[in-house]
């Protein structure tokens, strides 16, 4: 008999047919999952994952399973009408990045900023800042912060390490505790797709929102970088890093080699424009500004009132629009000011969506893989399992963990949360656990993993616009993730014993504060004079 075939089937109360497949329903997951580890690309381990599915579903049979992986699974996922606006907002996000990226204005705001710092401890402090405000997409993020700074950081004499260090720690974090990013929109289409699979009625956006206070990790990691600029707790190699860059002037080490520049040519501004500060603001205003009206349009107000209207609102729809209208607005800007002509801007709107192809295809086989996991009954058999052999206290931190693990492993978050949310909610919605904090769970040991992965795409980019040899920033930033990762693990355990965000929060900083001090402490160099040599 084929062991791919070895199933029960079972009828329900209402007549209708179902397949039961146990211990071989794990099959599709842990192929996606060992295929990733193995390849280091989501793409075709998910691929493999549904094929092994659909093959499964269709009596072992992998020509009929090749052909169900299309017909049955992948073009209705790619045909919904959830996934399509998924999809489209996606692709307005990516019109926006390139328009800002091409119209200078982030430029213009790190000039501004950079003409306040005096000391080392301000120009970290302002590249922290300057990421923090860069919050709608980690790549832009990376490269533009990097870039632009590092000019500030070099006069001050800070580390390409610790610059590289501040980017890469602040980008990921921040787009994941922003309410509006490109993050933001491919967890909700994880989210949503979920919600649909087990019949949960909610808005996708409002739950994302009510993930923000468990995202410990994201929390934590942007609390540290807080903490080691204004107390300047460097320890392990990034003290040795910024004693050499502070005593000798040397920013990275002898024998280094940073990136080449040829990554940087995609966030380039207008040749021979003045950046210009309105650039960016404006179309951020007006993203963000639009959002609570349509959400209260579309969900109906002034009929209802405020609350039932924002927990009726289409999220999706409301976030597509305002994301459009920024992207017209910023595009309308560059025309104005004869940054580019009409049919230029036409062709910026295109790579745009082009920009976004990679997450379009992970999006459509993370909704694909969730489709063959619901028919074979996989988070049916671990939910049932678990709940025979685990407390329930205990799930966000096993969440958090194998988070961490993949995304390490990998090097990509988005494939983590793919991989994992279609099997963290099922969990949580049959184990009594918080459905925001085992979101928050994935989420955050997504992040932990990436910051420590060495092939990690944020990271790598990170050192590239900071020009800092990449395995040296990877050496220096490990330290500091760990301490936050210890401290996350701590704090998921707190708030999955008593199901609050502050007692989370509470234990983590505490935690965090007290590691960060000892291995200052011990594993430290004399502190720096503020004022570079």
């Amino acid at each position: 008999m084929n062991i791919l075939y070895i199933v029960s089937v079972h009828i329900t109360k209402k007549g209708e047919m179902y397949m039961e497949f146990g211990i071989w329903s794990l099959l599709p997951p842990l192929i996606a999952i060992v295929l990733a580890l193995i390849t280091r690309n989501v793409i075709p381990a998910l691929f493999a994952g549904i094929w092994i599915g659909a093959t499964m579903m269709h009596g072992g049979n992998p020509l009929v399973g090749l052909y169900a992986s299309f017909s049955e699974i992948i073009l209705p996922n790619l045909g919904d009408v959830w996934n399509a606006t998924v999809l489209a907002y996606c692709g307005f996000f990516g019109v926006l990045i390139v328009v800002l990226q091409k119209t200078g204005g982030a430029t213009a705001i790190a000039e501004a900023i950079s003409k306040k710092v005096r000391t080392p401890r301000a120009a970290q402090g302002s590249t922290m800042l300057f990421g923090i405000i860069i919050f709608f997409e980690d790549y832009f993020n990376a490269l533009t912060v990097g870039s632009v700074m590092r000019s500030v950081t070099d006069k001050m004499r800070v580390s390409r390490e610790k610059l590289a260090y501040i980017v890469d720690s602040t980008s990921a974090p921040m787009c994941l505790l922003a309410p509006v990013s490109t993050w933001v929109v491919f967890v909700m289409g994880l989210i949503g797709a979920q919600f649909v699979a087990l019949n949960i009625e909610a808005s996708e956006y409002l739950t994302y929102l009510a993930t923000i206070p468990f995202n410990f990790y994201s929390i934590l990691a942007l609390l540290m970088v807080g903490l080691v600029i204004w107390k300047k707790w460097d320890f392990g190699p990034m003290a040795k890093a910024e004693h050499r860059a502070r005593t000798t002037g040397k920013l990275i080490r002898d024998g280094a080699e940073p990136p080449t520049d040829d990554q940087m040519s995609d966030v380039q501004m207008v040749e021979g424009h003045t950046p210009k500060k309105r650039n960016m603001i404006v179309p951020i205003v007006v993203l963000l500004g639009l959002i609570p009206p349509l959400f209260l349009w579309t969900g109906g107000f002034p009929e209802n009132d405020i609350v039932t209207a924002v927990g009726e609102s289409e999220g999706a729809i409301s976030i597509l629009i305002a994301a459009f209208a920024a992207g017209v607005v910023g595009l309308a800007m560059g025309i104005g000011q004869k940054l580019f002509s009409f049919k230029e801007a036409m062709s910026l709107y295109v790579s745009g969506f082009r920009s976004m192809m990679i997450v379009y295809i992970i999006l459509v086989l993370a909704w694909s893989i969730g489709t063959v996991t619901q028919e074979l009954g996989t988070a049916a058999y671990i939910v049932e399992f678990v709940g025979r052999t685990t407390s329930p206290a205990i799930i966000p931190v096993l969440l958090f963990l194998f988070g961490a693990v993949i995304a390490f492993t990998t090097g990509t978050s988005y494939g983590t949360f793919a991989i994992l949310i279609p099997i963290a909610m099922p969990i949580a919605a049959s184990m009594d656990v918080s459905m925001y904090l085992a979101i928050a769970a994935v989420l955050s040991g997504g992040i932990f993993g990436d910051h420590c992965s060495p092939i990690s795409d944020t990271t790598i980019l990170s050192s590239a616009g900071s020009a800092s040899d990449h395995i040296d920033h990877v050496n220096t930033q490990i330290p500091f993730a760990l301490t936050a990762g210890v401290s996350g693990v701590l704090a998921f355990l707190a708030a999955g014993v008593t199901g609050s965000s502050i007692a989370g929060i509470v234990v983590g900083v505490v935690t965090l504060v007290v590691l960060a001090y000892i291995l200052q402490k011990f594993w430290g160099m004399p502190e720096l004079d503020e004022q570079p040599a």
